[in-house]
């Protein structure tokens, strides 16, 4: 399909014209600016042009939702009209980030490091999702797990649940790739530095509660204990960011002739004694006490953290401030076995969606009752952008609605206890990253989702015509 270059143009317009764009690039469904002044845009122009479906800002990028397949289109024809060079979303980022503060700049570092690694995440979570449908007990048989009734699919459920366990085993590994990637340093320096703290000659992070005896190093009579940090989160963050620091550091000062004999050797060294003397020890300390904080909170009154957490994750959307979750949300899964934070999330997408679908009842416009159906399909399906940012944003009452069903179904499922063994795909398939024992509740809750905020959204919207 070709693209109408008037509709190009009245983008470039709307978004403050040429001279405003500092960097421009695009995703799978959105272009991504870089803008020079966001109080230039004409956001009401933007979004009645007939290829714009939604915008928004954030972490310093201001996003204009296009649409699969079409996106690349607009973002060539726009190449050729403004003569900007095609820009690489690194450098869109780095461009964006002029504009942060402290806090925004933080919460964007652990989203670059986090992100980067989600779909090896959510797939070993769709792959946990299989070896629960075929290991749990009393899905298909009173009491029985499917593998039990029939034997010959237990070495096929074993496979399945190694492959998805391998990313949670190694995944220090993951992050100190892209965390030192992230901090200028050599990404395959970081892999080792993972996997260095998860080496099979360490003691288990898992066994550590239960061994009878610590082993340790004697360090020039230093006792060092030989323990590893499966999965855990803080130890690898910070080590990987010592050893970026000391690798661009190191390279500056040894010469050229010299780096690839002494840099990596002396940055991992280092970086290993003081991992595991300092950086580790402190680390699982932090680490812990962030842990039993959570747990706590949910444990003393999961009703009001649910109905917080719930009611709280999309509006943390809209400021980028729900990346911080996912460290803890692999925190809650290397400490405790399972997170009951991510549930929360499958559902808040749900009731985006449907909040979506109600307003295609309600709206006259042909364009934006196309959008909300289309957007709810989306949200339904994990991605909740063009149906926060098309639809329930500009119509206020149905983003209210969407938080309401999120934060009622947040508060039933944080009081039945369900926890998901992973992170995995939101929306409506979320159910199968859950525990298979708490499928009853969380489909209840999904039953909360799809119904209050499809009646208030309804009520509301029939409310503000009667005024």
């Amino acid at each position: 399909m070709s693209v109408n270059k008037q509709s190009v143009e009245q983008i470039i317009e709307a978004v403050g014209g040429k001279e405003n764009i500092a960097a421009a690039t695009h995703c799978v469904t959105r272009l991504r600016f870089a803008l020079k002044d966001e109080s230039k845009v004409d956001k009401e122009a933007l979004e009645s042009i007939d290829l714009v479906k939604g915008s928004f800002s954030t972490n310093g990028q201001f996003q204009v939702v296009i649409g699969q397949g079409t996106v690349d289109k607009v973002y060539n024809e726009m190449v050729a009209m403004t003569g900007i060079g095609q820009a690489t979303k690194q450098e869109i980022k780095d461009a964006a980030a002029q504009n942060l503060n402290p806090l925004q700049r933080a919460i964007k570092t652990l989203a670059d490091i986090f992100i980067p690694i989600l779909p090896a995440i959510v797939t070993a979570g769709l792959l946990m999702g299989i070896n629960n449908i075929l290991t749990g007990p009393g899905i298909f048989f009173d009491e029985k797990a499917l593998v039990d009734v029939y034997p010959q699919w237990k070495d096929f459920a074993s496979i399945v649940n190694l492959i998805a366990n391998t990313a949670f085993v190694f995944l220090p590994g993951l992050i100190g790739w892209s965390a030192v990637n992230r901090f200028g340093g050599n990404p395959l320096l970081g892999i080792v530095l993972g996997l260095m703290l998860v080496h099979p000659d360490l003691l288990n992070a898992w066994g550590y509660g239960a061994a009878e005896e610590i082993p340790t190093w004697n360090l020039f009579g230093l006792e060092v204990q030989k323990v590893g940090y499966q999965g855990q989160v803080l130890p690898v963050l910070l080590a990987s960011y010592v050893l970026a620091k000391l690798e661009i550091f190191l390279k500056k000062k040894i010469p050229d002739a010299f780096q690839l004999l002494l840099v990596a050797p002396i940055a991992l060294l280092l970086t290993g004694f003081v991992s595991f003397i300092a950086i580790g020890p402190i680390t699982f300390t932090i680490g812990s006490v962030i842990t039993d904080a959570v747990v706590g909170i949910f444990e003393v009154a999961p009703i009001l953290g649910g109905l917080i957490y719930g009611g709280l994750y999309a509006p943390l959307v809209i400021t980028g401030m729900h990346h911080t979750f996912l460290a803890v949300d692999l925190q809650l899964i290397g400490s405790t076995g399972g997170t009951f934070l991510w549930p929360m999330v499958a559902l808040s997408n749900i009731a985006q969606g449907t909040a979506a679908l109600a307003m295609m009842l309600i709206l006259k416009d042909e364009k934006l009752k196309s959008l909300s159906a289309t957007s709810a399909v989306s949200a339904y399906l994990g991605i909740t952008e063009p149906a926060m940012f098309g639809v329930n944003l500009r119509f206020r009452f149905a983003f209210i609605s969407a938080i309401i069903g999120s934060a009622l179904a947040g508060a039933f499922i944080s009081m039945q206890g369900v926890k998901a063994p992973s992170i995995g795909v939101g929306g409506l398939p979320g159910f199968l990253s859950i525990f298979p024992q708490n499928w009853g509740s969380f489909f209840i809750g999904m039953a909360i989702v799809l119904i209050v905020p499809f009646v208030l959204t309804l009520f509301l919207g029939k409310v503000r015509k009667e005024k």
